[in-house]
């Protein structure tokens, strides 16, 4: 058996994770911290659109993007001889956009919940907006954006349709768990797919009761 889809897709949702919580705590501010209605629902739109379009569609706009012959791949290849379709950092790139509509509603949900009077309060103090976001907003909003940022870790971890578009699917480089199971079921070897995919259930349990319990000291 091989473990490397394991490892791989640890380490991939976990670097995600890390991307996607600080890109959703911001883009989530920024959106509340909006006036104009109209502005707001069309960058809430766009925020959101990657949690309801096939990932498939998502990994074929990421791969048109961040190809080697389109104008952002070719300049990042050319200028930093960086490469980012079919590697490591694409696996990355996936699950960020995949996860990235979760982090950010929740985020949004949970600081639209807090007391506009203690934003207003911290204001009249002298506070900026980043010390306001990590002082006062997100100590308040803590449960909910902790729960995003678990459902954000557990999206990553399962991507598949957006991951095998931009990354494919190289045994020890892109090839991570739900990918594996796919690999696995089509070689006919049921036996290895049913371990990769009773791993994937015992982490989806665990993000549930995870989430369950910060929603549980929430109400406490």
């Amino acid at each position: 058996m091989d473990f490397s889809p394991i490892l791989l897709s640890m380490k991939t949702a976990s670097v995600a994770m890390i991307f996607t919580f600080f890109l959703g705590l911001l883009a989530a501010r920024w959106v509340v911290g909006l006036r104009r209605q109209a502005v707001k629902l069309v960058v809430d739109v766009l925020f959101t659109l990657p949690l309801v379009l096939p990932p498939t569609v998502v990994g074929f706009f990421l791969l048109f993007t961040f190809g080697t012959r389109r104008p952002v791949g070719q300049f990042l290849l050319e200028f930093f001889g960086v490469r980012i379709v079919f590697t490591w950092w694409a696996t990355v790139l996936a699950a960020v956009v995949i996860a990235f509509p979760l982090m950010y509603r929740a985020a949004r949900g949970a600081f639209e919940q807090v007391d506009p009077d203690l934003v207003a309060a911290a204001k009249t103090l002298g506070l900026g907006e980043f010390r306001i976001l990590w002082q006062v907003l997100l100590p308040t909003a803590l449960p909910g954006v902790a729960s995003g940022a678990i459902l954000a870790f557990a999206r990553g971890l399962g991507e598949f349709g957006a991951t095998a578009m931009i990354a494919g699917n190289i045994a020890g480089q892109t090839r991570t768990l739900p990918l594996a199971v796919y690999s696995s079921v089509a070689a006919g070897d049921m036996a290895t797919a049913a371990v990769y995919v009773m791993i994937l259930v015992a982490i989806a349990v665990i993000v549930v009761c995870g989430m369950n319990w910060f929603a549980l000291w929430k109400r406490g």
